[in-house]
C-alpha cells in the first residue's frame, strides 16, 4: 500500500471520528448555540471585584422582564393588564409574578415598624441636631389633630413625631411606582400604566427558553389588546434583545453561508465545468467546518453564535487551498501524478496555512473571550481543510487531467496585460501619487472605540427601553459606585459618607437619586448615634414627649408607656434580617456581600444623564473604599488600547512572517509581502476618505488580511514565470470567493462585524489587483 493510499486512510478514519461526535453533539446531546452577549465583552482584568460587582448587576437584571400596560382610561389599563396576567398565570413553570396585596404590603412593612426608632431620614437626623423643643411639640401636635398628617401606619402614638413614616416617604420615592387597586401604577402626561414585573425561571439566553417565552409575551399582548384596542405595551428585558440578536445571527449564518457556497459552486462551474472540483472544495469546507466544531466543543464546552455567523465567512478562506492544488492539477496535465504534484506543492501550501493561521491568530489575543473562540473556530477550520487537500485530494484525483472552461482562458489572457513594477519613471511616479493620496486617506482616520458598536438593536426595542426607564425612573446598571470594606458595618459607613454628597448632587438636579443598601438598613454606627439622639432630644424629662402630655392632658403613665413603645422598637436592624425579608427582594442585587474576605455593595443613580458624568463620579474623590464604575467607558477604553495594542501586533506579524517566508524566497520575500502591506493602507485610506472611524475591528480584519494576501503573493511567487498562468488563476478565484464570503459578512447588522466584513472585502479586493504587479521582471530574474 503506497503512502498516498495510507495517509488518505489514516485521514478516513480521523474524519469517520469527526462525524461520530458531530453527530452525539446535535442528535444525542442536542447543542445549542450560546447567545450571551456578554461572551463578547471584555474581561475585567486588574480588579476581580469590579468585574463581580458588574456580573452581578447585570445577573440581577438578565431574568427580569418588565411590561407596562397603558391607556387613557384606567380602567382600560387594568382591563388589558389582567387579560395579559391571565394568559402568562397559565405558565407558573415559566414565570414567577409577586401579587400585590394588602397582605404583601403588610408583610412588607413589618420588620422595619419592629425596628422604627432608628430609621429616620437625614434631614430628620439634622433636625432632631439642630431644632428646639418647641419644633417637635408642633410637629407632634400637627400630626395628632391634622388629618393631612402623613401615611398611617399605626396609631399615633407609636410614632407621634412622625419620624419612621417620614422615613418610609423617603423609601417611597425611589420609585414612582404606587400600589392601586391591586396593581402595581404609574402614569405620564398621556397614560396610566399597569406594571407587571416578572421573572423568568427558564434562562434568558437560552434559545430554546426564547422560542418559548416570546411566542407566551405575544399571545399575552394579543389578549391585553383584544381587551382594550387603545392599549399600549411596553415590554423590556434581556431575553427580547438576547432572542432577536439570535434571530439576526441565524440568519446572518444562512446568508454567508447559502451566499458563500453559491459564490464557489457557480465559479468552480465556470472555471472546470466539472461537478468533481466543485464536490471535493465543498468536501474541504465541510469537513473544515465540522472540525472546527466538534474541537471547539471539546475545548470550551460551548459555541457562540457569533462563532458560527464568524465561522460562516471561513468558507471564503477555506477553499484557498483546494482551489490552488486544482488549478496546478489542470495546469500539469499529464506531465505529473497527483502526488508528485503534492510533493512540490506542499512548501508553498504549507506556508499559506501558516501565514492564515497566524493571522487568525491574532484575534486570540484580544481579551474578548467570544473573539477567542471565533479565532480558534476559524483557525482549526483552515487546518482541517488544509489536511483533507493534502490528504484526500492526490487519491481522490489520481492521475486524471481536468478540464478548463472559457472563463479560465479569458480570464489567464488579462494577465500578460497586467503592468508590472519597474524601476522607472512611471512606477515613482505612481508611488509618489500613492503616497499622497494614503497619506490624505489615512490623516483623515478618526478613531471610535464605543462598545455599542458591537451591538445594534431594533429601534422599537431601544424606544420601549429608554420609555420604561423614563417613567419608572431606573438605574443604569453599567454606571454606579462600588463600596468596599473589610465587614459590613464599614461598608454601610462608606456608603452613608457617599450618600451625604451625593444629596448635594440631587439638590443640584444632576441625578433626581440613589439606591442603596444603607438607605434601609443604616450602619450600626448610625443606629445608635440615633436611638442616643431620640433618648436626649425627645424622650429626655423636659423634652417634646412630656410636653405633648401636658398640652393633651396626658398624664405620667402614659409618657412612661409611649416612651416605652418606641424604645421596644429600638434594637438594631442588620443586614441580614432584612435580607431575609421579601421587602429586601428588589434590592438584593445591590449587595455583594462577602468576596474573597472583602465586603462590598453597589450604589445605584436614577436620573444621571450623560452630561452630568464628570460632576458625578466626582463625588468618589477621597472617600476610602468608594470607586466609581463605567463599564461603558471602560471597556470602550480596554477597546482603545487594544486598537493600538493590536496595531502594533499587526506589524509584529509583518516581521514574523517576513522570516518565516525569508530561507524559501530569499530576496523576493518582499514581492509575497509588499502587495498585502500596499492593500492594507490603501484600505484605511479609503476608510478615511468614506469618514469611517477606526475601531479595534478594522484593525483585526487588517491582521486576517495579511494571512489571505500573503496567501496570494505565495502563489505568485511560486511561479514567477508569467507565462504561467495557473498561480493568477487560483488567485482570482481565492479572491472573488474571500471577496464574495467577507462581502456578506459586510452586510451584517452587527457594526462590528460589518466593519470587520468591509475592511476585508477592500483589502482582498486590492490585494488581488496589485499582486501581479510585484511579479519577475526579465531585469529582476537573478533575485
Amino acid at each position: 500500500m503506497n503512502r498516498t493510499r495510507q495517509l488518505a486512510l489514516l485521514w478516513a478514519f480521523a474524519v469517520c471520528l469527526l462525524l461520530g461526535h458531530n453527530a452525539y453533539l446535535w442528535l444525542v446531546q442536542r447543542i445549542v448555540p450560546d447567545t450571551d452577549i456578554m461572551a463578547l465583552l471584555p474581561v475585567q482584568e486588574r480588579d476581580p471585584l469590579l468585574q463581580q460587582s458588574f456580573s452581578h448587576m447585570v445577573d440581577a437584571a438578565q431574568q427580569r422582564v418588565v411590561v407596562l400596560v397603558g391607556a387613557a382610561d384606567w380602567d382600560d389599563a387594568r382591563r388589558a393588564a389582567d387579560a395579559y396576567s391571565a394568559v402568562l398565570a397559565a405558565h407558573k413553570d415559566i414565570f414567577a409574578a409577586t401579587p400585590i396585596n394588602e397582605q404583601t404590603q403588610n408583610d412588607w412593612l413589618s420588620l422595619f415598624q419592629r425596628h422604627r426608632l432608628t430609621l429616620m431620614t437625614a434631614q430628620q437626623e439634622a433636625q432632631l441636631r439642630t431644632q428646639p423643643p418647641q419644633f417637635w411639640l408642633e410637629a407632634a401636635l400637627g400630626k395628632l389633630y391634622s388629618p393631612f398628617g402623613g401615611p398611617n401606619l399605626g396609631s399615633w402614638q407609636d410614632d407621634p413625631f412622625g419620624l419612621f413614616a417620614g422615613w418610609l416617604q423617603e423609601r417611597v420615592q425611589e420609585t414612582p411606582v404606587r400600589p392601586r387597586d391591586g396593581h402595581l401604577f404609574v402614569a405620564d402626561a398621556q397614560r396610566q400604566y399597569v406594571l407587571l414585573p416578572l421573572t423568568l425561571k427558564v434562562p434568558a439566553l437560552s434559545m430554546t427558553a426564547q422560542e418559548t417565552v416570546l411566542p407566551l409575551l405575544k399571545q399575552a399582548g394579543d389578549a391585553a389588546r383584544k381587551a382594550a384596542p387603545q392599549v399600549e405595551l411596553i415590554q423590556a428585558g434581556v431575553i427580547l434583545h438576547a432572542a432577536n440578536a439570535s434571530a439576526q445571527a441565524s440568519g446572518e449564518v444562512s446568508t454567508i453561508g447559502i451566499g458563500s457556497l453559491l459564490g464557489i459552486v457557480l465559479l468552480m462551474w465556470f472555471a472546470f465545468h466539472s461537478f468533481k472540483p466543485i464536490s471535493l472544495i465543498l468536501l474541504s469546507i465541510g469537513i473544515g467546518c465540522l472540525g472546527a466544531l466538534s474541537v471547539c466543543w471539546l475545548l470550551f464546552g460551548r459555541v457562540h453564535l457569533m462563532t458560527l455567523v464568524f465561522g460562516a465567512s471561513l468558507i471564503g478562506v477555506a477553499q484557498d487551498y483546494g482551489i490552488y492544488f486544482l488549478c496546478n492539477r489542470l495546469a500539469a496535465g499529464e506531465q505529473l501524478t497527483s502526488p508528485a504534484l503534492l510533493k512540490r506543492l506542499l512548501p508553498g501550501l504549507g506556508l499559506t496555512l501558516l501565514a492564515a493561521v497566524i493571522g487568525y491568530m491574532g484575534l486570540a489575543l484580544t481579551p474578548f473571550p467570544g473573539l477567542r473562540q471565533m479565532a480558534v473556530f476559524s483557525a482549526l477550520g483552515l487546518v482541517f481543510a488544509w489536511l483533507t487537500v493534502v490528504c484526500w485530494f492526490p487519491a481522490l484525483i489520481g492521475s486524471r487531467t481536468l478540464k478548463s472552461g472559457a472563463l479560465v482562458r479569458v480570464y489567464g489572457a488579462a494577465l500578460q496585460r497586467w503592468p508590472l513594477l519597474r524601476m522607472n519613471r512611471a512606477t515613482l511616479l505612481a508611488a509618489v501619487a500613492f503616497a499622497l493620496a494614503a497619506g490624505y486617506g489615512v490623516s483623515r482616520l478618526g478613531a471610535n472605540d464605543d462598545i455599542r458598536l458591537l451591538q445594534n438593536p431594533p429601534k422599537h426595542l431601544i424606544a420601549d427601553q429608554l420609555k420604561l426607564s423614563k417613567l419608572l425612573d431606573a438605574p443604569t446598571p453599567v454606571q454606579y459606585f462600588l463600596v468596599r470594606g473589610d465587614s459590613v458595618e464599614t461598608v454601610l459607613q462608606r456608603e452613608e459618607a457617599l450618600k451625604a454628597r451625593l444629596d448635594v448632587m440631587v439638590a443640584a438636579r444632576r441625578i433626581s437619586g440613589y439606591q442603596a443598601m444603607s438607605n434601609w438598613v443604616p450602619s450600626a454606627r448610625t443606629q445608635a448615634a440615633r436611638r442616643q439622639l431620640i433618648e436626649e432630644k425627645l424622650l429626655a424629662a423636659d423634652g417634646p414627649l412630656h410636653a405633648i402630655a401636658a398640652q393633651t392632658g396626658e398624664d405620667a403613665q402614659w409618657v412612661a408607656a409611649t416612651a416605652a413603645g418606641l424604645r421596644r422598637a429600638a434594637a438594631p436592624l442588620t443586614l441580614d434580617d432584612f435580607l431575609k425579608t421579601p421587602a429586601s427582594e428588589p434590592w438584593r442585587h445591590l449587595w455583594l456581600g462577602d468576596v474573597k474576605g472583602a465586603y462590598a455593595s453597589i450604589v445605584a443613580l436614577r436620573g444621571l444623564s450623560g452630561a452630568a458624568v464628570p460632576q458625578v463620579q466626582l463625588a468618589a474623590d477621597g472617600l476610602q473604599g468608594v470607586q466609581w464604575v463605567d463599564k461603558v467607558a471602560e471597556i470602550s477604553s480596554v477597546l482603545g488600547r487594544y486598537r493600538q495594542y493590536m496595531s502594533w501586533v499587526v506589524l509584529g506579524a509583518y516581521v514574523v512572517v517576513f522570516a518565516l517566508l525569508y530561507p524559501r524566497y530569499r530576496r523576493r520575500t518582499w514581492r509575497v509581502l509588499a502587495p498585502t502591506a500596499l492593500a492594507s493602507i490603501a484600505t484605511l485610506a479609503l476608510l478615511g476618505l468614506a469618514s469611517q472611524n477606526l475601531q479595534l475591528f478594522h484593525v483585526l480584519a487588517l491582521m486576517l488580511l495579511l494571512g489571505v494576501g500573503v496567501d496570494y503573493g505565495i502563489f505568485m511567487q511560486e511561479h514567477p514565470d508569467r507565462r504561467d498562468r495557473t498561480p493568477w488563476l487560483a488567485v482570482g478565484m481565492s479572491a472573488a470567493n474571500t471577496i464574495l464570503s467577507f462581502g456578506l459578512l459586510g452586510l451584517s447588522s452587527t457594526p462590528a462585524l460589518q466593519a470587520f466584513g468591509l475592511t476585508m472585502l477592500l483589502g482582498t479586493a486590492l490585494v488581488w489587483l496589485i499582486v501581479p504587479c510585484f511579479g519577475l521582471t526579465s531585469e529582476s530574474k537573478h533575485d
